[in-house]
């Protein structure tokens, strides 16, 4: 039952961020909206993360499992896109390094303003 209840959760918040993607004018994913509501919920304490987490760990387990289905598809239309191949890999590498060094770099900020806050706190 504490699964069921888990997945409800994550289920209703993913629901509500669909339903913005329906009334909000922006192009943003349902997913996202339901990502970055997840966020606010947990981080507000709105939804505890021992209310998710079970379910959680699960989903993140069985992840690769759920790209099969999208690279089988790919697989069947790569006819279509072979002439367009070079640029679908360009903007697929610029994106993951974009990606990493911006990540990269806002960890380092992190750790530098919680190694500030850490040195006044002395």
């Amino acid at each position: 039952m504490k699964y069921i209840r888990q997945l409800a959760v994550i289920m209703a918040v993913s629901f509500v961020g669909e339903l913005l993607n329906r009334l909000l004018p922006f192009p943003v994913p349902g997913s996202v909206y339901g990502l970055v509501l997840m966020f606010l919920c947990l981080m507000s304490g709105g939804i505890k993360l021992r209310q998710v987490e079970d379910v959680g760990d699960f989903l993140v387990k069985i992840m690769p499992i759920l790209f099969v289905g999208p690279c089988v598809s790919l697989m069947t239309v790569v006819g279509e896109i072979a002439d367009q191949i070079v640029p679908i890999l360009i903007i697929c590498i610029v994106s993951t390094v974009l990606v990493m060094a911006v990540t990269g770099w806002v960890a380092q900020a992190i750790m530098r303003k919680r190694g500030d806050r850490e040195e006044s706190h002395e």
